[in-house]
């Protein structure tokens, strides 16, 4: 069983930069890719990227492209979404998920593992 824990949501203003972080249970000895996904009221959970379990490759949804840099700590045990010029239409309940794929896809369905989520509220 992996556990996974987001934090660093909050409410910013539009233009800032936000870095969110998910402490997990992953052993060294699971390979397993991370990905993160966010979900605003009413719409569909949103891929906004995923990265190799060796954190060597990371790829990002359309929405965050330019915008988002995903990495992680193994050592540490931690997962990280750096968030920068952020707009009103990120405001979403940020979450943090493990696949036993390599490296994280875009596809919830293929993720095992979710954290509760944080909420990144952005206003205008």
């Amino acid at each position: 069983q992996v556990q996974l824990v987001e934090s660093g949501g909050g409410l910013v203003k539009a233009g800032d930069s936000l870095t969110l972080s998910c402490a997990h249970s992953i052993t060294a000895d699971k390979m397993y890719g991370m990905g993160w996904f966010r979900q605003a009221p009413e719409k569909e959970r949103e891929f906004v990227g995923a990265i190799h379990w060796s954190g060597d490759s990371t790829h990002y949804g359309a929405s965050m492209a330019g915008r988002a840099t995903i990495s992680r700590d193994n050592n540490k045990k931690m997962l990280y979404l750096q968030l920068n010029n952020l707009r009103s239409g990120d405001t979403a309940v940020y979450y943090c998920a493990a696949t036993t794929y390599a490296i994280g896809t875009r596809r919830p369905n293929d993720y095992r593992w979710w954290g509760q989520g944080t909420q990144v509220t952005v206003s205008a």
